[in-house]
This record gives structure tokens, sequence and C-alpha cells, in this order.
């Protein structure tokens, strides 16, 4: 037990969400809880994790979420584990939104080097409809930038796409590889402009960084077939774009293509049942579509280890988010510290005012 990793979780304490400042002590070890020195109130060290009163053995849990990321259908765990469905579907869910503030705590802090990245959508099939899943992949490091899932293949869809993908690091100098959706184009011209300072009063202009390229690979099918592949640069000279691709694919041979996050999506369609093209196991609500995605995107970028990033390495270990491969328990048991912390009022104790001078 380590309580320095520890945080508040109590939203009226001045200690909520402050880890490393010495005012979370251990309760007891048996229990595994521990107390804040300055509400005096107890937690237990799930607290706000996929593993919080569970009611049942970590071992059993970790190999039901093990077995639903790799694409094991629900009635076969049922059946194996004498569970009953909506247990499982609500650890699906829980997991779901811890993979999901992992993500946005690690992923989107701002911190991955966004050189080339490809993006794309799914037809997923649905009870009584269908949704659309938009992706975005990172491909020196092939990573998942994050999905976004909407009834309806419009530019709001890529706007939510493209704001996760901004969200992850600077776009001064991105090269976006999409399909023919003119989408992507007008989104990417609005969400990539930065403001452009010159010392006036006034709101700043935003323009487009210099560095913005944006490229497309149109494919014309006859009977379901492809029978050419048009590639055209949108944004950008021609020449940076290709020096771009073959500098982070490693190939003197890469052309403009969307084969990355292609077979991105041929993973999560392998992982999850809705997204099969023909399929009787269609997708009954939009959450729990949601919580399958971000579970296999949490496994994808930090579990599953990629044989063209040599060795044992992760997404997560190429993209410099991590130094280890994670396992599944450590995954639904990482703490995630709140992102905005409550403001009071008022002076601040002196024992706050010497933890923040120490820290």
């Amino acid at each position: 037990m380590d309580p320095h990793s520890k945080w508040c979780h109590n939203r009226g304490c001045r200690a909520y969400g402050r880890p490393g400042e010495g005012h979370v002590v251990i309760h007891s070890r048996k229990e595994r809880r521990y107390q804040c020195k300055r509400c005096c109130r107890t937690f237990s060290e799930t607290r706000d994790t996929a593993l919080y009163r569970i009611h049942k053995p970590r071992w059993l849990v970790v190999a039901v979420l093990t077995l639903l990321a790799y694409g094991c259908p629900v009635q076969a765990i049922v059946a194996a584990f004498d569970l009953d469905e909506r247990t499982v579907a609500r650890w699906q869910r829980e997991s779901g939104s811890q993979c999901r503030r992992v993500h946005e705590h690690l992923i989107e802090a701002g911190r991955v080097a966004l050189l080339q990245v490809q993006a794309d959508e799914i037809r997923v099939k649905a009870v009584g409809g269908i949704f659309w899943l938009a992706s975005a992949l990172e491909v020196r490091s092939r990573l998942w930038l994050g999905g976004v899932i909407s009834r309806h293949r419009d530019g709001e869809l890529v706007r939510r796409l493209l704001i996760r993908v901004r969200g992850c690091g600077p776009v001064g100098s991105i090269l976006l590889v999409t399909d023919g959706f003119a989408s992507y184009k007008s989104q990417a011209l609005k969400l990539f402009r930065e403001p452009l300072r010159t010392g006036k009063a006034g709101r700043p202009r935003l323009v487009l960084p210099g560095g913005v390229m944006i490229a497309r690979v149109i494919k014309r099918y006859q009977r379901r077939r492809v029978v050419e592949v048009i590639r055209h640069v949108v944004v950008g000279a021609e020449a940076e774009v290709i020096s771009r691709v073959i500098g982070t694919q490693h190939s003197i041979r890469a052309l403009i293509n969307t084969a990355y996050v292609e077979r991105l999506n041929a993973t999560f369609r392998a992982r999850l049942a809705p997204l099969v093209r023909r399929t009787r196991a269609g997708a009954h609500k939009r959450t729990t579509l949601e919580a399958g995605m971000w579970l296999v995107g949490g496994c994808y970028n930090l579990l599953w280890a990629h044989r063209t990033l040599g060795g044992e390495r992760t997404p997560a270990m190429a993209a410099r988010l991590t130094d280890h491969r994670w396992s599944m328990e450590e995954l639904l048991s990482f703490p995630v510290p709140p992102a905005e912390l409550p403001r009071w009022r008022g002076r601040k104790p002196q024992w706050l005012l010497e933890a923040e001078r120490a820290a």
C-alpha cells in the first residue's frame, strides 16, 4: 500500500484530488483502506476505479474482462463462470468508464507527437438502426487516439473525433490522412487553427499553422471490387506529404494510404461482435457499444504488444507515455486523479501552503 499516490475522495475537503502531499495515511492494511488526515474520512483502495465494490474475487473480474476484451461472447462467460448476464454487463460498463478515464488522463494529456494521423469510420449494425464509429490512429507509434460513436455520419461526428485528436498533442505539423469524406477537410481547417498573437488589444485572429497537411485516399469500386485508388493532397506540398509518409511508415515505397487505421478497424471488428459486418449480435444500446470500444481501445494501447514496434512494446510505450507493458488488473485499478479541482474562497490553510511549497 502506497499512501503517497492516493488523495482524498471527499469533494468537501481541501485535500481532494491532491496526491503526494502527505494528506493520506494507511487506515487498515487488512481491509486495504486509507484515511485523510484533514477530514478524517476513510476510503477504499479501489475507490473510483472499475474494481470498486465488485463483491466478487478480483481474479474473476480480471478474467471476465480479459475475455470480453478478446471478443468472447457474453453467453459463454455466463455459462462458464455461472454469473448473471446483468453482472457481466455492469462490469463491462464500469471497465469502459475506467478505460476512458485512463485514456483521457494519459493519451489526451497533450504529449503525443502527431506526425501522421489516419482517421476512418466503421458502420455498426444496431437493433432498430445503425451507428457510426470514427477512430483515429497515430501511425508511427500505432497509438489509438480515441473514438466517437454517433447515429449519423456527418460533420459533428468528425468534429468530435478531431477534438480528441487535438487534445492528444500539438497539431502544428500534423499530417491528416483520411478517406474521401469531405467533412474531414472542413472540420480540420477550423479546429487546427491557432491564435496569432500580435500584441494588439482584442481577440487574436485564428490562423492555420503552416505545417498542417491533409491528404485523401479515394477508392472507386465496381461490383464490390476496388478498381482505382486516387491519392490527393488537399493542404500542403505533395513532396512534404510524401516525405512525412515515408518517414513515419519507415518504407521508401510507401504511398499515401489509410492501411494502418483500416487494420485497426479490423482489430476492433474481431474484438467486438456488433462491429462484424454480418452479425446477429447487433448493438442494443449506445452505452454498451461505447463501453466495449473503450475497453478494447485501452487494451490495444496499454496491454497488447505489437510485433511491428519491436519486442514486447505497446503503442503507449512507443509513444513514450509509459515505460512498461500494463496488465489488465493494473488498467482496472489505476487511480485517475480528477481533471479539475474545486475552487475555494478565502485564504488557504497553513498546512496546504506548506504542502504546495514542498511539492
